[in-house]
């Protein structure tokens, strides 16, 4: 099968409603927004990469860019301004904090992501989510 974005956003869709759970990747079980790529990785490509460590809520503030460093090792990094459907995002909450949320663009201004007392949810990429957009990846083997 060949990889599209099409296959991305609906794996992504998928996982809508999924409740929050810290260090969770189980579609309608529990998911972070760790979890929410991981699982999708699963989805569409089958076995992840690399297992992330245990981590606590706080843990990527005090290590570096953690999470943009393991995203480049398994995907394309791309200039995070022109993502599209498919590409994954990464966040950072203020400058000079390392980017510790992700989520999965469903098009140029949406996407689909877990967040901490809430379930996987598809929000519009407004400006607030653009002003803290860090980074951005497209899954290997993507037809364009």
């Amino acid at each position: 099968m060949i990889l599209t974005r099409t296959h991305i956003v609906a794996a992504a869709r998928g996982w809508i409603g999924t409740p929050y759970r810290h260090q969770a990747s189980l579609k309608g079980i529990g998911t972070d927004c760790l979890g929410l790529v991981r699982g999708v990785w699963r989805e569409v490509l089958g076995e992840e990469p690399e297992r992330p460590p245990a981590y606590g809520a706080g843990w990527l503030e005090c290590r570096g860019e953690l999470l943009a460093e393991a995203a480049r090792r398994h995907m394309q990094d791309i200039p995070f301004m022109v993502f599209d459907a498919g590409d994954v995002l990464l966040f950072r909450w203020r400058s000079g904090l390392p980017a510790r949320h992700a989520g999965i663009a469903t098009d140029r201004s949406h996407m689909v992501h877990a967040q901490e007392g809430a379930a996987a949810v598809e929000v519009p990429l407004n400006a607030w989510w653009l002003r803290h957009l860090a980074h951005a990846f497209r899954f290997p083997g993507l037809a364009c």
